[in-house]
């Protein structure tokens, strides 16, 4: 694919901004299909991380739906938001450019928590938490397995 510049760090940022973890588990997704990522972090390729963004994000997933699970811009949240939309959008920046691609995609995501939780709030209000949840959980995931996927370099076999 063309060059995009850090737009697909932006991208990354937008969904990070309504699931934490779905850009870790995506990229890991990537990474064990076999995946290059145009940014290089070495963190990418640890077992740990791998199996570990996987489990983050499909317990988030499940998560999300508990009447107790805190709103997106509490502190912790945020903090998560800000750690994986910049590794994230680290790996999705142009070789060379990965600290701009973090920051752009920490600055997507902070403020657009707030859109989003707007958009849920909205959501629950008509249609419930657990069905609000699932269609944003369809909406995010898709998102960013569409941004990891036009990303991301597949290895090609020797």
């Amino acid at each position: 694919m063309k060059n995009l510049g850090l737009l697909p760090s932006a991208l990354i940022g937008a969904v990070a901004s309504a699931r934490s973890m779905t850009p870790m588990a995506t990229l890991a997704t990537a990474r064990l299909a076999g995946g290059r990522t145009p940014g290089t972090l070495v963190l990418l390729d640890h077992p740990l991380f791998k199996f570990g963004a996987l489990a983050m994000g499909a317990g988030e997933l499940v998560g999300d739906k508990m009447r107790s699970a805190p709103d997106r811009t509490v502190f912790l949240g945020l903090l998560a938001r800000v750690m994986s939309a910049g590794i994230a959008g680290a790996a999705l920046a142009p070789h060379g450019r990965e600290r701009a691609g973090a920051a752009v995609a920490v600055s997507t995501a902070v403020p657009l928590a707030y859109l989003t939780l707007a958009g849920r709030k909205r959501a629950m209000a008509q249609m419930g938490q657990t069905r609000s949840g699932l269609l944003e959980d369809v909406l995010v995931v898709l998102a960013g397995a569409a941004v990891v996927a036009l990303t991301v370099n597949q290895r090609r076999a020797a």
